[in-house]
């Protein structure tokens, strides 16, 4: 089983472009705002999908509960996709066999058949790994599209490995994970000093088998460069 769907993804990895080209009656469902150009034919609805339970899980893992839905109609159409700050976008299909596990925020869009919801991580890795409570979880048969700050890499996790909490967006259901510290990073002694300044703290080993997305660029990082060069006030 594999994608049907006719897309294009361009511009990568910078300010990646998603391009649908609808047949006269298919649908595809989008975050608000993702869309950059359509087709006059393409028709528009915004609403809720999936039941109050979906929405809320949605809401909690750092998406809109609004989903919006274009439909060609009266003929082929075409509809652009592009995610609100730069970096990459990839496509996956699900056929059923597993879900897909998304960071807060990186869900883009996704065609009938597939359904978004929140996935409770547990109290302790929620709150080590920055991300919340709760990420997305997609489930069913069919295509998906997630996006990141940054270019994003695929790695096939065959045993471990480890990630910075920050520089993860997706992972299939198949590989296991928690939130810890690097090997060597333990406490008492010169691992505690590297744990403090060494610059290096809570990371998620991944253990299984499975296809794991990083990005290589986080925002925190970008902000800290950043501030660095601000404008201080003398008065």
């Amino acid at each position: 089983m594999q994608s049907t769907l006719n897309f294009e993804l361009s511009q990568r990895p910078d300010f990646t472009l998603v391009t649908v080209n609808l047949g006269d009656g298919e649908s595809i469902f989008s975050e608000p705002s993702a869309m950059a150009s359509m087709d006059s034919n393409i028709n528009l609805k915004a609403g809720f999908k999936g039941g109050i339970k979906k929405t809320l899980g949605r809401a909690f893992g750092g998406e809109s509960m609004i989903i919006n839905t274009y439909t060609a109609e009266g003929g082929p159409g075409e509809v652009t996709f592009a995610a609100g700050q730069p970096g990459d976008s990839v496509h996956y299909y699900l056929t059923g066999a597993s879900d897909l596990i998304l960071q807060r925020g990186a869900y883009m869009l996704h065609t009938q058949g597939v359904e978004i919801s929140g996935k409770l991580q547990g109290l302790m890795k929620g709150f080590f790994s920055g991300e919340g409570l709760v990420l997305l979880k997609a489930s069913g048969t069919g295509d998906i599209f997630f996006n990141s700050y940054g270019a994003i890499l695929e790695v096939d996790v065959t045993d471990q490995y480890y990630v910075d909490t920050g520089y993860v967006v997706a992972f299939e259901s198949t590989l296991d994970y928690r939130v810890t510290t690097l090997p060597g990073l333990r406490a008492g002694g010169t691992g505690m000093k590297s744990f403090f300044f060494g610059g290096e703290g809570f990371v998620c080993q991944f253990s299984g088998q499975g296809k794991l997305w990083i990005q290589t660029r986080q925002v925190p990082s970008l902000l800290s460069w950043v501030n660095r060069f601000r404008p201080v006030n003398s008065d």
